[in-house]
C-alpha cells in the first residue's frame, strides 16, 4: 500500500502553499522506516487527544500561514458571516500572498474566510482582523483563545503567520488547534473545499491532500523562509478523525501520508 501512496506522491504538484511562497524538494519514495524529514512532526487522534506519533512536539517554531487556522475560528465566532467588511489600506497592500483585494472594496466575511483558508491570502487576514474595530485587539482575541484552549506553547503577533520573533507554536499546540477548529461547521466546511468562485475570483485549496489522500477534508498550509514549510491537516475515515502537523518540512505531503497510513492501513 505505501509503495502505491508513493506513486501518487510524485505526480502532486508541490508549489508553495502558502506565506512568500517556495517549492518543496521531491523526495522519492515514502520511507518504511517511518521518519519524517520535518524538525516537528506529531499525529493525534482528533477525539480522545492520543499522541499516536511525535517526533520535537513541544519544540517552539514559527508557523506561518498555519496561524491562519486561529484567525479563521476567532472569526468564526465572532462575526457573522453575512457581514460586509471594508478593505483598508494596510489590508490591500500586506505583503505576502494575496488575493488582491483593493482598498476601499466591500466584501463578506465569508469571502474573506474562503481567501483566508483557500489562498492563504494575508490581505483577507488583516481585513478580517480589523473588521473588529481593532487589529490589535483581534490579535489579542487570537492569543486568549489559545490560552482557553491549552495551547501553552503558542503566541501569536498577527494574524497572517508572517514571520515575527515573537509569534510561535509546536506541532502538538497546531494539531491540537485544528482537531478543535474542525468541529466548527463553518471552519470544517471552508477548510474542506477544494475550489470556490466568488464573482470574478475563483480561489482554489492549497492544501493538495484534498484531492490525493482518501479521507483528507481540512487543513491549513504555510511557507516562511523563517518557518520552512508548515502544514496542518485532517482526515477521516470509518469515522475515525486524525490530525498531523509538521513544522520545517520540506516533505510535507508524503510525511502526512506516511503518517495518516501508519494508522489506517493497519490490519
Amino acid at each position: 500500500m505505501l509503495k502505491k501512496l508513493c506513486l501518487v506522491v510524485l505526480f502532486i504538484s508541490l508549489s508553495c502553499a502558502g506565506g512568500t511562497g517556495a517549492g518543496a524538494q521531491v523526495c522519492g519514495a515514502i520511507r518504511n522506516d517511518y521518519a519524517p524529514s520535518a524538525s516537528c512532526a506529531v499525529l493525534i487522534d482528533a477525539d480522545s487527544g492520543e499522541v499516536l506519533y511525535e517526533k520535537n512536539p513541544d519544540t517552539r517554531r514559527p508557523m506561518a500561514s498555519t496561524a491562519k487556522v486561529m484567525t479563521a475560528l476567532v472569526a468564526l465566532e465572532n462575526y457573522d458571516p453575512d457581514e460586509i467588511a471594508t478593505v483598508s489600506k494596510r489590508a490591500a497592500y500586506q505583503e505576502g500572498s494575496s488575493v488582491y483585494l483593493t482598498e476601499g472594496e466591500r466584501i463578506s466575511v465569508n469571502e474573506l474566510l474562503y481567501a483566508l483558508l483557500l489562498e492563504s491570502g494575508n490581505d483577507a487576514a488583516v481585513a478580517l482582523a480589523e473588521h473588529c474595530g481593532s487589529y490589535d485587539l483581534f490579535v489579542e482575541m487570537m492569543n486568549e483563545k489559545a490560552v482557553l484552549l491549552g495551547l501553552s506553547n503558542t503566541f501569536y503577533s498577527n494574524p497572517t503567520g508572517l514571520d515575527d520573533p515573537s509569534g510561535c507554536t509546536t506541532a502538538l499546540d497546531l494539531a491540537r488547534l485544528l482537531a478543535h477548529a474542525m468541529k466548527n461547521a463553518g471552519f470544517a466546511k471552508i477548510s474542506g473545499t477544494r475550489k470556490i468562485g466568488f464573482g470574478g475570483r475563483v480561489f482554489v485549496n492549497h492544501n493538495k491532500l484534498l484531492w490525493y489522500y482518501e479521507g483528507v477534508d481540512g487543513g491549513k498550509t504555510g511557507y516562511t523562509r523563517l518557518a520552512g514549510r508548515t502544514l496542518v491537516t485532517t482526515a477521516c475515515r470509518n469515522n475515525r478523525r486524525l490530525v498531523a502537523a509538521t513544522l520545517n518540512d520540506p516533505c510535507d505531503w508524503s510525511d502526512h501520508i506516511n503518517m495518516y497510513s501508519s494508522e489506517f492501513d493497519k490490519a
